[in-house]
Formats: structure tokens, sequence, C-alpha cells
């Protein structure tokens, strides 16, 4: 048998057994032959690759050799693309993972979840947006509200000139003044809070503190292993 005879029984082989994939695909799962929303279906596009292939054959005369190694080029790149696409979620929560790592402050989503690694001192720093403004937490569950900083109120649009300092809370530095003001949402990782009650601390702070005004409404939260968790 010569050489062209037998790559031309390969690739016809190769076609025999694509065709038999395809059959199989449409009679164990439909969904995985077509998209269902109107695109292309893979049958379409195995056709639209075979009349390619006859059409290089035909018109360039190519030889059998070269069909082979173009179409297995063809296929080795198919294949990477189709276990990139496979492997899109792991890659994604590998991401998260080393953000969370490099970035503990932004916390890490999995599960539904939201957790945060412990930071130096034992304390755990959240990054929230807070009305389009990225605001710096740091958690006080001791605290019965979320609490602003002067600086992050101002970030906020709120005139603390206008604000009345009327509600007292008695702090680790002493007793300090707050005035009662309403966030139109605030967001960590996926997890959405509207009108959520806060107020605008009447002397500076190193960081706002997240307070149970936020975690109250969470379904829970907890700290394990230097790992706090929320839940929506």
């Amino acid at each position: 048998m010569s050489k062209d005879r037998l790559l031309w029984l390969v690739l016809i082989a190769l076609g025999v057994g694509l065709g038999v994939f395809v059959v199989h695909l449409a009679l164990s799962d439909p969904g995985a032959v077509s998209d269902g929303d109107g695109g292309r279906s893979l049958v379409h596009n195995v056709a639209l690759l075979a009349i390619l292939v006859a059409s290089a054959v035909l018109f360039r005369r190519l030889k059998p050799g070269h069909i082979l190694k173009r179409l297995t080029i063809w296929v080795a790149i198919g294949a990477v693309l189709v276990l990139a696409y496979s492997f899109r979620h792991d890659a994604s929560d590998l991401a998260n993972r080393l953000m969370a790592e490099v970035m503990p402050s932004r916390g890490m989503v999995m599960d539904g979840e939201v957790s945060f690694r412990e930071h130096r001192g034992g304390h755990f720093i959240i990054d929230a947006d807070v009305d389009g403004v990225t605001v710096q937490f740091l958690v006080d569950t001791g605290a019965s509200d979320v609490t602003l900083a002067p600086r992050d109120a101002r970030r906020l649009g709120f005139d603390l000139d206008r604000l009345t300092y009327d509600r007292t809370y008695r702090t680790a530095n002493g007793i300090v003044k707050g005035a009662p003001v309403r966030l139109h949402s605030l967001k960590v990782g996926h997890i959405v809070l509207s009108d959520v009650k806060a107020s605008v601390n009447s002397v500076d702070m190193n960081r706002s503190l997240l307070g149970m005004s936020f975690l109250s409404r969470l379904s829970s939260f907890e700290v394990a292993d230097g790992t706090l968790t929320l839940r929506p």
C-alpha cells in the first residue's frame, strides 16, 4: 500500500470518526450540538470545516501528508481552546485566591460567601463599595453602626458642617459624638445591602468601622482559623 493511499485512509477514518462523534452528541445531548439561541450549531461548524478542507484538496491539490499535518495543527489548537474553556472556573478561583493573598482587604468570593484573611494585628480590613466610592473598613463587631471617618464621609459627599452630631458612642478611646446618616448602598464582594444605617464620627479616625448595622443584616458571619466569612 502506497504512502499516499494510507494517508487518505487516515483522513477518511478521521472524517468518519468526527461524523460519529457529532451524531452521538446530537442524540445524547442536543444542547451540546446547538446553543439554542439562534447561534451556529456544532454540525454547522463541522460542515463548514469539511467544506474548507475539501476545497483545499480540490483547488490547491494539496497532498494528503500536507492535509493531515495542517489538520493535526488545527485539531491541537482546538483541543487547547476546549481545555482552556473547560478549566476557566478553576483558573478564576486560582486568580481569586492569589488576589486574596496579595490584597487581603479585597477578599475572596467562593460558593456564595466572601472571606477575608486576618490582617496584621489580628484585625480584618475590608474594601467596600459605598455609593460608588471605595472605602476601607475595619471590621468592628462592637460598633452598633457603620461608622465613617470624617475624611471618608467627605469623599462620599457629606457636608460635615451641616450634620447633627447628636449620637453618643462609648469607644475604647472614650465617649465620642456621631451624626446619623444613611448609605444608599454598601457592597462587599457580591453582597449588596441598601439603605444602611451609619454615622459620621465627630473626630478623626484611622479607618471607618464596619459595624453591626451591616453585619447583622447578613444571614451569618463567622471567624475561624484566621478567616472572616460573610454570608449574604
